[in-house]
């Protein structure tokens, strides 16, 4: 018998929650279940299997960021929107880190088919790079690079790894500085690269 009030979403928030606590790949069904004082099998009727879990763990953080970045970014533009949008993500990252780590999980195609978070993702991210005058292919390589900034600041300040003196919200910002200018002076396409 299922206990009553358990379903699928009560289960990935607290799973969620767990994640941040603990990590995610600390998360497991059988703590999940523990937590909710009932066992494994319980579980089953609303949630496949933990990796089927953590991809809904993983949805809820891309919709929890991208809402975020949504209302930073809203009437902004150029190195506003850059500087809104890459201090939403850094924040909930630091605030999130379990349901971040989620969120940087490799996914099958099949898994998040129909996400609109994840579409919405891809098209304020676009929109912000649009204001820069960016077109394709352009475009994808200029959100693989922040993307690539983004994670890898925040996956080294989530373990300390920045261990100078100098603050790091300071640096954060010099980073910012340089991929706005970077942004402003895209380089031209090589003469022979296909659209």
């Amino acid at each position: 018998m299922v206990r009553a009030g358990l379903n699928a979403a009560r289960l990935t928030e607290a799973a969620a929650e767990m994640a941040d606590e603990t990590g995610i790949e600390q998360l497991s069904l059988s703590a999940l279940a523990r937590r909710f004082g009932v066992k494994d099998a319980s579980l089953y009727s609303h949630v496949r299997n933990l990796r089927d879990l953590r991809v809904r763990v993983a949805l809820l953080a891309g919709e929890e960021m991208t809402e975020r970045i949504a209302v930073a970014v809203a009437g902004r533009s150029g190195k506003d929107a850059l500087v809104a949008f890459a201090d939403a993500y850094r924040e909930y990252a630091l605030e999130r880190p379990g349901r971040y780590a989620a969120s940087q999980m490799r996914f099958d195609p099949e898994e998040v088919a129909g996400s609109a978070g994840l579409l919405r993702s891809v098209e304020l991210t676009y929109g912000m790079l649009r204001g820069y005058g960016l077109e394709e292919p352009d475009l994808t390589d200029a959100a693989r690079l922040l993307r690539a900034t983004f994670h890898g600041y925040v996956h080294l300040e989530l373990s300390g790894a920045f261990s100078h003196s100098r603050e790091v919200r300071t640096s954060w910002a010099r980073g910012l500085d340089a991929l706005h200018a970077a942004l402003e002076n895209w380089p031209p396409k090589n003469k022979g690269e296909s659209r």
